[in-house]
């Protein structure tokens, strides 16, 4: 990779957020960079991908890499998610810890921590999500939070309201050495775009329905074309389940439910990619799949 040369003080570098399932880091991680790049829901595993995130500004490039929440595997998916994300802490500068300002520390926090303390990176812990907690309970939060491990940075914000988010981005860049900027001013994710949109076609399902398959579902884009006369992106994908009746569940009565999640999703796709899309949306059984390393990389999630 050939490197632009920079100006004296420019600062460069690579932080990672991790942190337990649903501890806010992908909507943190869109909150920094002011648009949509990473999926949001309330279902763990929500995250499959370790993929990065490129804010660049006049005196600084921040990448960061949002990582699948830690937590105790029960498949295989689950111990390539965790592979992924402990993997992230290697070779980067700084680790921002996220722990939710309304909920109690618990002993995953408390296994996430032990993990950090292999690092050499810098360290941040960030409570996040403190739109949610009483001021009590922040305070008490800091403290045990304190325990945890050793800081070079504590930082309370809420993505939600946006408070404090320039403060954590400072704290960041500070922790920083001067370095070279790594990507194109205009390079905002380095995943490829493939991997995004099947990501938001993943989300509409994971918010529509909740507890029924999320944790069975992959999508996986099989083509994508773009018709420069119509300005018009086509998009064709599947929608992978782990049975038949999961199937069933995710089109839906007279097709209802796959018609819906592509509505939804297209609106999204055609903000992402400033134009209008064409959403074709299969589903197909592949069985057992989240078992199959195999499988689990043909999907893109892991390693």
């Amino acid at each position: 990779m050939e490197l632009e040369t920079q100006d004296e003080h420019f600062k460069s570098g690579f932080v990672t957020l991790v942190g337990r399932p649903n501890a806010g880091k992908s909507t943190l991680l869109n909150t920094i960079m002011g648009k949509k790049i990473a999926i949001t829901s309330n279902t763990v595993q929500t995250t499959r991908h370790r993929f990065r995130a490129v804010l660049t500004r006049e005196d600084f490039q921040l990448i960061i890499v949002d990582t699948p929440g830690l937590h105790k595997p029960h498949d295989a998916l689950g111990e390539e998610l965790n592979t992924s994300a402990l993997k992230a802490l290697e070779d980067v500068d700084v680790v921002a810890f996220l722990v939710d300002a309304s909920k109690p520390i618990g002993r995953g926090d408390e296994w996430v921590a032990e993990q950090l303390a292999h690092s050499r990176a810098k360290k941040i812990c960030v409570l996040s999500k403190t739109d949610l907690a009483s001021p009590d309970q922040i305070a008490a939060q800091r403290e045990a939070a304190e325990k945890l491990g050793s800081w070079d940075a504590m930082v309370g914000l809420s993505s939600e309201t946006g408070k404090n988010i320039d403060a954590f981005v400072e704290e960041v860049v500070f922790l920083l050495d001067e370095g070279p900027k790594w990507f194109p001013d205009d390079m905002e994710t380095d995943q490829p775009i493939e991997v995004v949109v099947a990501e938001f076609i993943r989300e509409k399902i994971l918010r529509s329905f909740h507890d029924e398959v999320p944790h069975a579902i992959g999508v996986r884009v099989e083509e994508m074309e773009y018709d420069r006369k119509k300005d018009l992106h086509r998009i064709y994908a599947i929608v992978y389940v782990e049975r038949d009746s999961q199937k069933g569940i995710i089109i839906g009565k007279r097709g209802a439910a796959i018609k819906q999640i592509g509505t939804e999703a297209r609106t999204d796709l055609e903000q992402l990619l400033g134009t209008r899309v064409y959403l074709d949306l299969s589903v197909k059984v592949k069985k057992n799949w989240r078992r199959d390393a195999n499988q689990i990389r043909r999907f893109g999630y892991g390693e």
